[in-house]
């Protein structure tokens, strides 16, 4: 009986075996969206100008750090190279702060104090193909937040850089091909 059961059981396999392995074949020939292995970013760019963000905010030397954290970002997340000058580059970002705001996350219950802050940075970013004149970007707004805490050893300068690397992250993705 199990002489008889093993060999029915390897003829059906013999059949089942060619269907599926074909199925997983001729499944991976139709065009998928979304997958692939070109760049995110697109290749007809190959270096970046990045201005100096303009503040509208009271706090004093966000875009400094803005800008900083956002061409150390460009450089190591894509492909493009940052120029220092206008002139030489193929592509320029610029943008402006907004504002930035600072608001309590949690308190003490008995006496009131500030146990964490939360600091936002709301933006608006351009990014302009020099080539063509195009704006890749068009005024899009962008926003990052950090929170910190005083009993962590943490302030606002800690904040205003966490927040500033995180909008930098998120311009850049910004900088990537659409998804068609």
């Amino acid at each position: 009986m199990n002489g008889a059961y093993l060999k029915s059981s390897l003829c059906r396999s013999t059949f089942v075996l060619p269907f599926i392995l074909l199925s997983l074949i001729f499944s991976g020939c139709s065009k998928m969206a979304g997958y692939s292995n070109d760049s995110l970013f697109p290749q007809d760019i190959t270096s970046v100008y990045v201005e100096m963000f303009d503040s509208q905010s009271f706090w004093r030397g966000a875009e400094y750090t803005v800008s900083d954290a956002l061409a150390k970002r460009i450089e190591a997340d894509t492909p493009y190279k940052i120029v220092s000058s206008r002139d030489r580059a193929d592509t320029v970002v610029s943008g402006k702060i907004i504002s930035i705001i600072e608001g309590v996350l949690t308190a003490e219950r008995e006496l009131g104090g500030v146990l964490e802050k939360e600091l936002v940075i709301r933006s608006r970013v351009n990014w302009k193909n020099l080539k063509t004149g195009e704006l890749i970007i068009e005024d899009e707004e962008v926003l990052a937040s950090a929170s910190y805490s005083g009993y962590q050893n943490q302030n606002f300068l800690y904040a205003s850089t966490v927040a500033a690397n995180n909008l930098a992250r998120k311009i850049v993705e910004l900088m990537e091909t659409k998804w068609e």
